[in-house]
């Protein structure tokens, strides 16, 4: 006789291996002890986020570095920049409103000297330039709050200036930090860093009622693998001979997204096995999320179409999953900076 899967267990399990990787930093409440209650909590915490990447398609927030000044001239040049040479309202960290031109130049004086010496011109990033973003049709009030927050949990003790870019297609917000806190710890970004301010960001636009995720695009079974520029500019010159190897093309060249489809696959089996209706229903969502996955077209890096065409590149076959099929697979971690 087959014993019922513990689904809170199996769906807590595989979730953890899709959103919340082990290795990732987190700042902030740490995670309930896997009593009965906290358990439950964290399973309605992984159909949450289930519900929202393969039902729902919930919009994805971005968050990017766009590059940082290496000395006070570039710090400067960027302040005139998002502030549209103070056009535009600047908010400092300490929620004061600047404006106008002369008040730039006064901003400029205040981080070149408030805390270590900023030279014109220097040998290290001496700021972070981040911009972060909503799709269209997302209040830019709402981002601009949530961007505020985002900044006072990410940026503590640093000098930072944020400034709302409501007149283009996306609502987005510039955010410009020193790199040297008040305490003398200099911002070093890296993946996870990044990682982190997305989800920081959606919790801040969900506490306003706006559905966002930060989903990992190996969790959403995108893969992007643009071309080379050296590959680019010898095909534009009729230098390019070769076509790209097979062998690095594929799931199998992509580890991270092989271990999101097996605890899709996973977690598609236990709900599909509840008891509950609505368990069952979201079981169907996830397995058409899973042969969308596994489609030979998403599975595939995106190479140049012209490229493929010219050479008459065919895709490899992808293998299918069918609605009432899951396979068993072997628990494997996803790594998070892939």
């Amino acid at each position: 006789m087959t014993q019922t899967p513990n689904i809170d267990g199996v769906l807590v399990q595989w979730g953890d291996r899709l959103f919340y990787p082990g290795n990732r930093v987190v700042k902030g409440k740490p995670q309930p002890r896997l009593d009965g209650g906290g358990l439950r909590q964290r399973a309605a915490a992984i159909r949450q986020r289930i519900e929202a990447t393969v039902v729902r398609r919930a919009p994805q927030v971005m968050v990017k570095v766009t590059g940082g000044g290496r000395g006070m001239l570039a710090i400067a040049a960027h302040f005139r920049y998002i502030s549209k040479n103070g056009r535009l309202d600047i908010e400092n960290e300490q929620g004061e409103t600047i404006h106008e031109k002369s008040a730039v130049h006064e901003l400029a004086d205040d981080w070149r000297f408030g805390g270590g010496l900023i030279d014109d011109v220097g040998y290290r990033r001496e700021a972070f330039n981040i911009m972060l973003s909503m799709p269209r049709g997302t209040d830019p009030q709402i981002v601009q709050k949530a961007a505020r927050e985002f900044a006072q949990t990410e940026l503590a003790d640093h000098k930072y200036v944020m400034v709302l870019h409501d007149h283009q297609a996306n609502p987005h917000v510039h955010i410009s930090v020193r790199a040297e806190s008040m305490l003398g710890k200099r911002l070093n970004p890296r993946k996870a860093d990044l990682q982190r301010w997305r989800e920081t960001f959606a919790e801040k636009l969900r506490g306003y009622g706006v559905d966002a995720e930060a989903t990992r695009q190996t969790t959403r079974g995108k893969y992007r693998q643009p071309e080379p520029l050296w590959r680019l500019k010898a095909q534009e010159e009729g230098r390019l001979h070769r076509a790209p190897s097979a062998k690095h093309s594929g799931l199998q060249a992509h580890p991270a997204k092989t271990a999101a489809l097996q605890a899709w696959t996973q977690i598609g089996l236990a709900l599909a096995q509840s008891g509950e209706v609505a368990d069952r229903q979201l079981a169907g969502h996830v397995a058409r999320f899973v042969r969308e996955m596994t489609d030979h077209r998403a599975g595939e890096p995106q190479r140049n179409p012209v490229w493929a065409e010219q050479q008459g590149h065919r895709p490899t076959h992808q293998p299918e999953h069918s609605a009432n099929t899951f396979q068993h697979t072997k628990p494997r971690n996803i790594d998070p900076n892939r």
